[in-house]
């Protein structure tokens, strides 16, 4: 029987990934609200929260899966495939910090606490049916992002624009159709690792990928150029010229994808320099208009 340690545990809940919760100060910082202290204490509150639903269900998820993982050429090397963290120990472990991210979540807002739980059992679907069907699958992760920022709406109490929806569910649909890309061209055993992989055809994924990176610039450029967004105080020169960035971002983006380099979006976010400086512009500009002009 596996002997858990802490260094495996703590590997297990993927702190690498978290960053894909950082959504969760989105709608504030589009609101322009975030700089308030209650604001920002709330969502922070809800990005921990959100790291512990994360936690949880990395644990519970690997712990089913493990069995496949084992025959997966990198998955193999997590910890409770790796015999580092007792199965058991890991239901234990992971029920645990799902519990503390819904208590968290209620005691910062009602309305965070069920967003979470809404996370939590399409994460929990995903596991058991919905990650075996093919488009169904891309659509349930994406939504999972986009639970993401609703929870940052709902931690502090402000609205959830609907281009802010559209360009969250495009983007989201677009990342996880090129996870989906690089994983189908990455494994050649991908029908048993993740049978899903079995029913999508590279041209497909592609197709899929260009229509929710069409529907980000499309949404974006349509809330930039509104007429009524410079009644929110906001620049309306600098969140047009935002669209500039963005689009070099997505753009971008796109390209790695294509290259076969999407699988893991989480790092290539960070290694890749052209969308680093893109993204980097695009939030100077987009915060100069929102919070200094």
């Amino acid at each position: 029987m596996a002997r858990t340690s802490a260094r495996g545990l703590l590997k297990e809940v993927r702190p690498h990934q978290w960053t894909k919760n950082a959504l969760v100060f989105a709608a504030p910082i589009a609101a322009g609200v975030i700089t308030e202290g209650e604001v920002a204490l709330r969502t922070t509150g809800a990005f921990v929260a959100f790291c512990l639903a994360a936690g949880g269900t990395y644990l519970l998820n690997d712990a089913r899966d493990v069995e496949a993982d084992r025959r997966h050429p990198t998955k193999c090397r997590r910890p409770i495939a790796a015999g580092e963290v007792a199965v058991t120990d890991a239901y234990v472990v992971g029920a645990i910090l799902l519990v503390a991210a819904i208590a968290l979540g209620w005691y910062i807002a009602g309305a965070l606490a069920a967003v979470i739980a809404a996370y939590l059992v399409l994460t929990t679907c995903y596991s058991f049916w919905l990650k075996h069907i093919a488009v169904v699958d891309l659509v349930a992760v994406a939504s999972g992002f986009v639970l993401r920022a609703a929870a940052g709406a709902a931690a502090v109490d402000i609205p959830f624009s609907e281009w802010f929806f559209v360009v969250t569910s495009a983007g989201a649909l677009m990342m996880i159709t090129g996870k989906r890309e690089g994983e189908l061209a990455e494994a050649g055993n991908g029908g048993e690792t993740r049978p899903v992989l079995t029913q999508y055809t590279a041209s497909y994924l592609a197709s899929i990928r260009m229509v929710a990176a069409g529907l980000a610039l499309i949404a974006y450029c349509l809330w930039a150029f509104d007429p009524t967004i410079a009644a929110v105080g906001s620049s309306e020169l600098f969140l047009r010229i935002s669209v500039a960035p963005f689009t070099v971002a997505i753009l971008r983006y796109a390209l790695l994808i294509d290259q076969g380099r999407g699988a893991e979006p989480e790092r290539l976010l960070f290694e890749d320099r052209v969308l680093l400086v893109a993204g980097a512009l695009w939030a100077m500009i987009y915060g100069y208009g929102i919070y200094l002009a």
